[in-house]
Order: structure tokens, then sequence, then C-alpha cells
């Protein structure tokens, strides 16, 4: 039913354990494609040995291109992007195909609720070692947030014809951060208006394990700092925050499609804002550096 695409760097104890829940805590049968960014830590045995679909880069692709990759290989008429680090809850499929049937057409995001590194706070374990399955399992119902407006980015379903028409994921966002808000931006230009954060879509999410374990190191980069909010504004004329509080109303109780923003004096001034880092930033700030980022 869902395409799954996990991109991962060297993360195989945790892609382990993420592929394990798909396959233990579904109610179909799914498809899963990984992209596997260097791979010299046994992740591509490991796939080989489980018959798990994989593309593959020697260097470190990034999310986005990887991501991409991925896709071009689904079957299934749903891309569902996750990471390599979360654990997925019971009947998490059952839910989203629930909420797929309602809507009753493509145009839509549905996002899901992580817990531990995300909305709810659960800790069950930081590490893959200490995960506390059976606490967990026994427990996650008890916590809940809401079914709320906008997106947790990840994990997120997508019809594979609106991935197809947006082009999948802006690679110039190199390795990832701002390229989330961005496919939304892309999504909302294209007149969709259903973005959804489902509450009963619950995934554990241990929390950027691959960022934090490759900080600061000479070659591999996994964060991209303040830079991909600077290509998001230069590229859209406003911040991902404007775009989070004025058009998908991140994180307000869900009530439906969402509509045109009320363009009030809050509105405007900051959208005044905006514009006064966007001439900055295009201006002034690193200009030389900025323009290669665009190109």
């Amino acid at each position: 039913m869902f395409s799954i695409i996990i991109p991962t760097l060297n993360n195989v104890k945790y892609l382990r354990l993420c592929i394990e829940s798909i396959k233990k805590n579904s109610k179909f049968n799914h498809e899963i494609i990984v992209h596997v960014n260097l791979g010299n830590d046994g992740t591509i045995d490991f796939l080989k040995n489980n018959n798990i679909e994989y593309t593959f880069t020697e260097y470190n692709a990034g999310i986005c291109e990887g991501v991409n990759l991925a896709a071009k290989k689904a079957n299934f008429q749903y891309i569902l992007y996750a990471h390599d680090d979360f654990y997925f809850c019971p009947n998490w499929d059952e839910i989203l195909r629930d909420e797929i049937k309602i809507i009753k057409h493509n145009n839509f995001y549905l996002s899901g609720t992580m817990m531990n590194n995300g909305q709810i706070d659960f800790n069950c374990g930081d590490t893959v070692e200490s995960f506390d399955e059976k606490k967990f399992l026994d427990n996650y119902k008890k916590f809940n947030y809401y079914d709320f407006q906008g997106s947790t980015w990840a994990p997120h379903v997508i019809h594979k014809e609106i991935w197809n028409k947006i082009g999948g994921f802006s690679e110039e966002y190199f390795p990832g951060t701002g390229s989330d808000p961005d496919l939304n931006m892309k999504m909302w230009k294209l007149g969709i208006r259903v973005f959804k954060g489902i509450n009963d879509f619950k995934v554990y999410h241990f929390g950027s394990i691959v960022t934090r374990r490759y900080k600061n190191h000479p070659t591999i980069k996994t964060e991209s700092g303040s830079r991909g909010s600077k290509i998001f504004l230069l590229k859209w004329g406003f911040s991902i925050n404007f775009f989070k509080k004025f058009l998908l109303k991140s994180e307000s109780r869900y009530t439906g499609e969402l509509k045109e923003p009320k363009k009030n004096i809050k509105y405007f001034l900051s959208l005044f804002l905006c514009k006064v880092y966007f001439l900055y930033i295009k201006y002034i700030y690193n200009h030389k550096n900025m323009n290669k980022l665009l190109k």
C-alpha cells in the first residue's frame, strides 16, 4: 500500500529496528526502499540479506537527493518518508489508510506524531540498546497530543502523483535542512490545503542520531544550520516561521482544509520584516555564497 522511503547514513542498528517495527506493527504489506549514503557499516549486507530494495551513493547525498533517488523505484501510489531512527507504532498503516479514505482525493499532506523527541514527551530509551520496547508498546496509547494543522515534516505521506508534480525534495537544500517546509510550500503553490498531523499515527523518535554522531565531522556533512532557512527565504520571499504561522497554522488544532491567510496588521508586519531580512540576505550578507547556493 505504501512505498516507505528511508534515507540512511551508516546507521544500521537503528535502521534494522525501524524496519523490524514496520514489519511487526503493520496491518498490510508495504514496499520499503532505503537510500544508502556511504553504507560502510554493514548496511548494504543487511538490506541484501533481508531482500530489501535500496539505492546507493558512495558519497553522502543527503536527504533530498537520497530520497529522490529511492522514490524513483516506488511502485505503490503513496510515498511515505521516514527517518531511520523511527520505531513505528502498531496499526500505523491502518490509521493512515482510514484517514485517506475520509479525504477521498489525492491533494493532501499527512504527517505523524513523534514520541520522545517530538510532540509527546515519553522516554523509553535514548539509544537502540537502551530502548524498552515492552514499556513503549504497553503505554504509548496513554500519551496523546491532538490532530493538528501543519506538519512534523516526517514521517509524512503524499500521493505519488503529487510527489512527481512537485519534483520531490529540492536538492539545493543539501544535506536537508529546509527541504521539508520547501516541499510543503511547493504543495501549497499547487493548491493543496490539507496539511494534517495525525495524533494516532505515532512513531518513537530516537532523535537525530546521525546528525549528532557526525557533528563537526571534517568531511561528512549532515547539518546545514541556518543555510536552509536562507535558501527558503530567497526562494519564496518569506521565512519558514512566517510560512508555518500564517499559512500552515502549524500546531494549532486541525479544523479542516486551510484557507488563505488572514491579512491583518500582524500578517503585514511579519511580512515586512521578512522582506527586510530578504534584502539583507540577498544584497549584504554573504552575497557571493548565497548566489552560489541558488544556482
